[in-house]
């Protein structure tokens, strides 16, 4: 199949304009005869269907959690970009596109990102009207941070807290609009699938949480906001009920999947203290504007150390390797996060990590301390100090921090078009659900600015394009379609329910998460890529027949909710084995072992790999058809990054 991007004719920063001038218009009163379907409440979706409601759209808005002020944005910390250039230290809106555009490796679209460069400046006002509380100078004005991968200060931030809070603002002009009529909520309802008649998107198949009904709902255009996939790991800084579901029933009717094997791995994370754990926390990355991520240089140093016989305070300046430092002096600790990751496993694999598991550096703030005393550095991070206390039990302010790498954000998703629409006319997908703005690689404080760009600037405008030249007459849930449809996921869940095995779901996705950590994590080749669909394979046949899950449908069921999820997981971790294994390049979080440069950086190859792979489904248990979408760089020049 043939990919239109539909990327607007004209200079980069014209395209987006004239875009908007040029799209087809809803007249006011007709928009009242349109209902949009919004799945997903986090900072896209709730943005979303608020602007939709606003503009007035009758939206129905979905979520699986009790209250969309659940949603995973909420755990989002360090901050928001956006080209205000208040530090006046150089930053533009060309400036921002540009540092995407390379911290993603050259693996994004250029009209995308400089797109969404341009609106950032905009979201910064719209939080800021709504109430969102970003920290200020002292004379009053907005306050900036620096982030990985940037030389400039052009992030937003709430303390630790700024998802939390622009989630917040997103929440309260959605609750204006489910006061108003316009949108209407539906909470604890999980979407099993999407409905496509005569090729469009006509409406979604949901599951109530709590009763296990099954429910029709219609609509003349649908909108994911369902967030990434990086559960597919087991272990993430994800929420727990964080899934693929939506995204992955959208690609088997026929959605586009674009680059599944681009994850990011957070260098900046709580590591993992044994396997208990259903899940990983997050440090902010705007601690390493403060902190020195080091590790002893000597192994025998480090072997003391994770004994308990010797303390890292105890340990001379001249022992201590602050390899960031060292090896990328203009950037140091704010490297982008695929290099300070890479990094850290590569001096953990030395011998020289720390934690009794060897598997942790020190992010260390006792010159920060010194420089500037403790109560400024407990202004900018007390939050995140203090929940690191209450998870490890040690004081960092007195103790360096440890961290380590671990599964945070997915570049990968539903492949969609200058619009924000997939292939499939009338689906659309925002914010980490699809693939559009960050190449192989995003920078840190980036996905907020995504999120509430495609929810508050740019679905509003295109959506209308589309409905524009939609009849105004919606599918019924009589059709055909939807019975059909509705059938599908009773058969499934009958299925689910009458295996009756002798494994749980959690044992599944335990297993599936290991053999992609170590296989398709950090860094990839291709004999350990071939072993690990091997053993998916394997393992999804044994899933089928010998998965047990409790209970019956009609009634809350939290066995079979994750069943129906790990089931899509299996079958996404073998697309991403199949990413991994065509792209023999290294680009961003995507780490070939056979593709680097003799100083272990990632290699590309732009004369094979300059493109998006979109793989088309083709049935169950057939291999996937990849289509490509090439990329086109008019305005900045491929080279190979440096941050030295």
């Amino acid at each position: 199949m043939q990919l239109d991007s539909k990327i607007p004719e004209g200079p980069l920063a014209e395209k987006w304009s004239k875009h908007k001038f040029g799209i087809k218009l809803v007249n006011p009163a007709n928009k009242r005869k349109y209902e949009i379907i919004v799945v997903g409440t986090g900072l896209a979706g709730a943005s979303a269907a608020a602007s939709f409601g606003e503009l007035g759209y009758n939206v129905k808005a979905f979520c699986f959690q009790d209250s969309p002020r659940r949603a995973h944005s909420i755990a989002a910390q360090g901050g928001i970009n956006a080209a205000k250039n208040y530090q006046n230290d150089g930053d533009s809106v060309f400036r921002l596109f540009y540092d995407t555009i390379k911290g993603g490796d050259y693996r994004s679209r250029e009209a995308n990102v400089h797109r969404l460069a341009e609106v950032s400046v905009n979201i910064i006002d719209q939080c800021v009207a709504q109430g969102v509380p970003f920290a200020r100078e002292y004379g009053g004005l907005l306050a900036n941070r620096s982030f990985g991968g940037a030389q400039v200060s052009r992030t937003f931030y709430a303390k630790g807290q700024t998802g939390q809070q622009l989630l917040l603002g997103a929440y309260s002009a959605l609750s204006r609009q489910v006061s108003n009529g316009k949108v209407k909520m539906y909470s604890r309802e999980d979407m099993l699938d999407v409905v496509i008649k005569d090729g469009k998107a006509r409406g979604i198949i949901t599951r109530n949480l709590t009763t296990g009904k099954i429910e029709s709902h219609s609509a003349h255009a649908v909108v994911l906001a369902t967030g990434g996939y990086g559960n597919v790991f087991y272990l993430s800084t994800n929420a727990m009920g964080s899934n693929v579901t939506a995204a992955w029933r959208a690609h088997k009717k026929g959605a586009f999947f674009a680059n599944p094997c681009f994850t990011q791995i957070h260098p900046t994370c709580i590591p993992v203290s044994g396997d208990h754990q259903s899940k990983l926390t997050l440090m902010s990355e705007s601690l390493r504007n403060d902190g020195r991520v080091w590790v002893p240089k000597e192994k025998a140093d480090a072997e003391k150390i994770r004994k308990g016989q010797l303390k890292p305070t105890n340990l001379p300046e001249e022992k201590r390797d602050y390899y960031l430092e060292e090896r990328y002096p203009s950037f140091g600790n704010l490297v982008p996060r695929d290099v300070a990751s890479r990094n850290a496993k590569s001096v953990c694999d030395q011998g020289r990590g720390v934690a009794k598991t060897g598997l942790a550096v020190y992010l260390d703030f006792a010159d920060a301390i010194n420089r500037d005393g403790r109560d400024v550095i407990e202004g900018k991070y007390g939050n995140l100090f203090d929940m690191y206390q209450q998870i490890t039990g040690e004081n960092p302010y007195e103790t360096p921090m440890m961290i380590f790498p671990a599964v945070h954000y997915t570049m990968g998703g539903l492949w969609v078009d200058y619009n924000l629409m997939t292939n499939v006319p009338g689906l659309y997908a925002i914010g980490e659900a699809n693939f559009s703005d960050h190449g192989a690689n995003r920078l840190g404080a980036s996905a907020l600015m995504q999120g509430l760009a495609d929810g508050y600037f740019v679905i509003p405008y295109t959506i209308g394009d589309y409905l524009a030249q939609s009849s105004y007459d919606k599918l019924s849930t009589d059709d055909e379609a939807f019975i059909e449809a509705e059938k599908g996921i009773e058969d499934r869940i009958n299925k689910l329910l009458s295996i009756n095995g002798k494994k749980t779901v959690d044992d599944f996705h335990k297993a599936l998460g290991l053999i992609m950590w170590d296989n398709c994590g950090m860094s990839r080749n291709e004999a350990d890529l071939k072993k690990a669909k091997r053993e998916i394979k394997k393992l999804k046949d044994e899933f089928w027949t010998n998965v047990k899950v409790i209970g019956s449908n009609e009634e809350l069921n939290q066995s079979l909710e994750k069943a129906n999820r790990v089931a899509d997981f299996l079958e996404l971790g073998e697309l991403m084995i199949d990413d991994a294994l065509d792209r023999t390049e290294s680009c961003g979080g995507h780490f070939r072992e056979e593709s680097q440069t003799e100083e272990g950086e990632a290699k590309r190859k732009d004369d094979e790999f300059s493109y998006v792979s979109a793989w088309e489904y083709n049935g169950p248990d057939k291999e996937e058809t990849l289509c490509k979408e090439d990329l086109i760089f008019e305005n900045v020049k491929l080279t190979q990054r440096s941050y030295k």
